[in-house]
């Protein structure tokens, strides 16, 4: 059965902040939902091969076009993802790479609702692959919506030696006397973004059922 919200998670933690806030976006529409973690499947970098040309149908032989098929098929999309190294992650890039084949002559994604995500523990990084996203979004006419930036939890307070590492961010993000442990985390539920979500979604829910005529815009 075709779902009509999909959401896509680059994040390849377990349960993560981007994946709890895309779900609840998603289940805050009141509409059917697909949640798909790309590190569950394989999505690879787009090959620039161009076979797909004739009939916009990526040609790579991984999961890519069965994910492109679910795309197709809904009404909004839900996209997130986290920004290492101060730009988004490799498995959200190999994803908006491969939407090259659904856009070039034909933009088959024109007019599909939108919202991005990204998960960062600096505002200022956050925002400049926001801006990027809000580019990819333009190119490929989706109607894009809300994004929002959600705060990351860097990985140096649950590896096990963030707090004597010479390299750690840890400490360079909570001072040098902080005993560095997981309970620094931040969970997204607790954060003023998590209600904006559920507006969103459920705006997003309310459109696509006939019951208002337009979408404000969120974060853009």
């Amino acid at each position: 059965m075709n779902k009509e919200i999909i959401g896509i998670s680059g994040s390849p933690i377990p349960n993560s902040n981007t994946d709890r806030f895309i779900k609840h976006i998603l289940k805050s529409s009141g509409l059917s939902y697909e949640f798909v973690k790309l590190s569950d499947i394989t999505v690879r970098p787009c090959r620039a091969c161009k076979a797909c040309v004739k009939d916009n149908v990526c040609k790579v032989n991984d999961d890519f076009p069965e994910l492109a098929k679910k795309l197709l098929a809904s009404k909004a999309v839900v996209i997130g993802g986290y920004a290492p190294y101060r730009m988004i992650d490799g498995y959200t890039k190999a994803f908006i790479e491969r939407l090259w084949s659904m856009r070039h002559l034909h933009s088959l994604n024109q007019g599909r609702i939108a919202v991005t995500v990204v998960s960062s523990i600096e505002s200022s990084t956050a925002q400049k692959v926001l801006s990027s996203l809000a580019i990819v979004m333009q190119m490929e006419k989706f109607n894009h919506v809300a994004q929002f930036h959600i705060s990351g939890n860097v990985a140096c307070l649950t590896c096990g030696v963030g707090g004597v590492c010479d390299v750690s961010g840890a400490r360079r993000l909570f001072g040098p006397d902080v005993d560095i442990s997981k309970d620094l985390c931040v969970a997204v539920e607790t954060l003023p973004v998590w209600e904006q979500g559920s507006q969103i979604g459920a705006l997003i829910g309310h459109y696509i059922n006939g019951e208002i005529e337009t979408l404000p815009s969120v974060g853009l």
